[in-house]
């Protein structure tokens, strides 16, 4: 009997938005875990916030032990404090937040939320943002591990019920409970088309945006 052929995915690079903490409880542990495994049961590389700690260490040894590529983003100020012992796969320093998220957006195809805080809630509303803008097409996944963003989810249809959000963006963000079914519905995901910004003209703007950065750094440098 002939194994099963893997379907190739429409991906080929994930960004995984998540918490330098592991929170409290093992399910957020095992979701990082699951996340990864399922990463490199699809074929999937990992592009991530370059730390070795919480989730984002989890996430990244998972996909890192299964074989899979692995780009870590990290700024040069958060590395003493977001790296401890041993980093795995590329570590690329940039010069701040801004070019991280930048970066990041750049080298993925699609992107997913697991639990985490301020700073993972801050980058997973500015790329679905971002979609809701034209300015990308990727999908944005939120792996809703035990419920964990319900509240957030209650929030965005009030804001759809309020008139804040259009029907139609409501469904940018993409919920599921586990790594399997969210990758899987994220494989389906397709684009809202009523944005108004083009594309082309943001990758250019980000272009610059990463130059100007590169050249500030050499001068901080320099002098």
């Amino acid at each position: 009997m002939e194994g099963k052929v893997l379907k190739p995915s429409r991906f080929k690079r994930v960004c995984v938005f998540c918490g330098s903490s592991t929170g409290k409880r093992k399910c957020y542990r095992d979701a990082a875990t699951e996340l990864g495994q399922e990463l490199v049961a699809k074929r999937l590389d990992l592009v991530y916030g370059g730390g070795s700690i919480g989730l984002m260490g989890l996430v990244s040894q998972a996909v890192h032990s299964g074989g899979g590529n692995v780009l870590g983003i990290i700024p040069r100020t958060l590395m003493s404090k977001e790296i401890t012992g041993e980093t795995v796969g590329e570590v690329k320093p940039v010069a701040d937040m801004h070019q991280r998220k930048a970066e990041m957006a750049r080298n993925s195809d699609c992107f997913i939320a697991l639990p985490g805080g301020y700073g993972t809630l801050e980058e997973l509303l500015e790329v679905t943002t971002w979609a809701q803008l034209g300015i990308h097409d990727k999908p944005v996944g939120l792996l809703n591990v035990d419920g964990y963003y319900n509240y957030l989810l209650t929030f965005i249809d009030k804001a759809v019920d309020d008139g804040f959000i259009k029907p139609s963006q409501r469904n940018i963000i993409v919920s599921a409970p586990n790594a399997k079914e969210l990758v899987q519905k994220l494989e389906e995901y397709v684009p809202v088309l009523d944005g108004v910004i083009a594309k082309a003209s943001w990758e250019i703007e980000q272009q610059q945006q990463v130059a100007f950065n590169a050249t500030t750094l050499h001068t901080e440098v320099a002098l």
